[in-house]
């Protein structure tokens, strides 16, 4: 319990609440002003639920659609919390929670039937570029929640639990995810409908995953260079990163030389090229990026790090 109380009062805990809340409301608004009015079908836990209930219905047991909706959502937790973590899953709790509030918020900020022409029976009027609007609205939002462990809920907590496990990327977990729900679409819905809806959550996979890319891109540099220890002692001592070291032998001119290879920010690598220029360091540079690290790599920026020289 104490550990939990001095959690609260961390700038860590608060900053993320502030970030979660922003995601949702984010979340919210692509619902709210493409998905609803829209009438799209894409996988999710609400179209799962709209299945399994007609499914009863045609066996003769009506269960209501939000009683189904409340059932899968909590199964949904359960797996958040045992299967990927319980910070995960007690994030995943306070976006759950407020989904519906904010939908209610955006509802009283700014009616989407304000935003529909005359004669239009959604905010764009098409049913293409409503699909196009709500998935690049919502990608961003889970972008921003996946970045922090957290997530929308509901097929974000499916979709995390595919990336873990059969380690894919974010955005095919997604699309895998949605694509099972929506197909069982096809037991209620024109073919149509679920055919748009599977397009929808491919598109919401492909773009999920480009955002993630641009966040967590970093540069893998690789430098040769007789001054290297002084690139070495730039990188170490004021980026705070650590790099390796390897011996090379060039293949034209048989010279020995040391090769420094760092994995960096942007902003990083921009403080170290510009080093390297003010100070006439001479050096064979190459660089490329890379969408994803894992282990013990240090993603936030040192506070007291220097800046350029």
């Amino acid at each position: 319990m104490k550990d939990i109380l001095k959690y609260l009062t961390t700038f860590k805990f608060w900053k993320e609440l502030v970030i979660m809340t922003l995601g949702m409301m984010i979340a919210a608004g692509a619902v709210y002003y493409f998905m609803l009015p829209g009438k799209l079908v894409l996988g999710s836990i609400t179209g799962l639920s709209i299945v399994v209930s007609n499914l009863f219905a045609l066996a003769g047991i009506p269960v209501k659609v939000s009683v189904v909706v409340t059932i899968i959502n909590a199964i949904l937790l359960l797996l958040a919390w045992l299967l990927i973590g319980k910070e995960f899953g007690a994030k995943t709790v306070y976006t759950a929670l407020i989904l519906g509030p904010l939908l209610e918020l955006w509802e009283k900020i700014l009616p989407y039937e304000k935003l529909m022409e005359p004669g239009m029976n959604s905010v764009m009027g098409e049913p293409l570029l409503d699909l196009i609007c709500f998935v690049l609205v919502v990608s961003i939002s889970q972008t921003i929640l996946f970045s922090i462990n957290a997530s929308t809920g509901g097929l974000d907590i499916l979709a995390k639990i595919v990336n873990k496990y059969l380690h894919f990327d974010i955005g095919v977990s997604v699309t895998v995810a949605g694509a099972v729900i929506c197909c069982t679409a096809f037991a209620i819905h024109p073919f149509r409908l679920v055919v748009t809806g599977l397009v929808g959550t491919w598109m919401n996979g492909l773009t999920l995953d480009y955002f993630t890319a641009s966040l967590n891109k970093r540069k893998r540099v690789c430098i040769i260079s007789k001054d290297y220890e002084e690139i070495r002692s730039y990188i170490v001592e004021k980026l705070n990163r650590g790099c390796s070291l390897y011996e090379v032998k060039g293949g034209y001119s048989g010279d020995v030389n040391v090769e420094v290879q760092a994995l960096l920010t942007q902003e990083e690598f921009s403080s170290l090229m510009n080093v390297i220029r003010n100070k006439n360091i001479q050096a064979f540079i190459t660089a490329g990026n890379v969408s994803e690290v894992y282990g013990l790599w240090n993603r936030k920026k040192n506070r007291n790090r220097s800046r350029l020289d």
